[in-house]
């Protein structure tokens, strides 16, 4: 990758430091000139987000941060394709929300080729080799609201409350249709009340 010249600062020049500058002038530096300066300071942009988002998923962080490791690295092979009609991350947690789909997909099949040796073999213990999964009292307390809803509606939640995205930018995220994302998060948000007798909750 080639690495970009950093501008000296000049007395009067009121233009915004490299990384100060707008999201969208980044990407256009980093595609035009294939620019590796631009495209690091948008990793040290949203590398929290995406890293955080991917572990409250996956409740796994490194296998989480190994998806966050790939994402970036998708989006700077794939960035000429980033329109500005969206925002920029949007359409970067989109790439990491599809790699936690491809990762789960590959984890299902998994999951039931040992299922299919179990049942042949009788002893699913010798097998299948995972540790138990986490008490409920372990996790904090976003992801142990979460872990009662079905995978969908916990990237949906996770997003809205956890990220502050809107329900639009939520359907541009995960590829969802508008509705379908809001009755994700009504259903959600019905399910933790009821099984946590809370009140109601903030709309995202």
């Amino acid at each position: 990758m080639a690495v970009s010249r950093k501008r000296e600062v000049v007395p009067g020049d009121d233009r915004p430091a490299p990384d100060q500058e707008a999201d969208e002038t980044l990407v256009a530096k980093a595609t035009a000139f294939r620019d590796a300066d631009s495209f690091g300071i948008l990793v040290d942009r949203y590398q929290s987000r995406v890293r955080g988002y991917l572990r409250q998923l996956t409740r796994e962080p490194a296998a989480a941060d190994d998806m966050a490791q790939e994402t970036f690295i998708k989006a700077w092979t794939k960035l000429e394709t980033f329109s500005a009609k969206g925002s920029f991350s949007s359409w970067l947690m989109a790439i990491a929300h599809n790699q936690f789909l491809q990762a789960l997909r590959q984890s299902k099949r998994q999951r039931r080729l040992i299922e299919s040796l179990d049942a042949e073999a009788g002893s699913p213990e010798a097998l299948s080799g995972m540790a138990s999964p986490a008490s409920s009292s372990e996790l904090p307390d976003l992801p142990k609201l979460l872990a009662i809803l079905s995978e969908p509606e916990q990237a949906v939640m996770l997003l809205g409350y956890g990220f502050g995205y809107s329900h639009g930018e939520i359907a541009e995220i995960t590829g969802l249709a508008l509705g379908t994302v809001k009755s994700h998060i009504h259903r959600g948000k019905a399910r933790i009340r009821e099984t946590f007798r809370l009140g109601e909750l903030e709309d995202a």
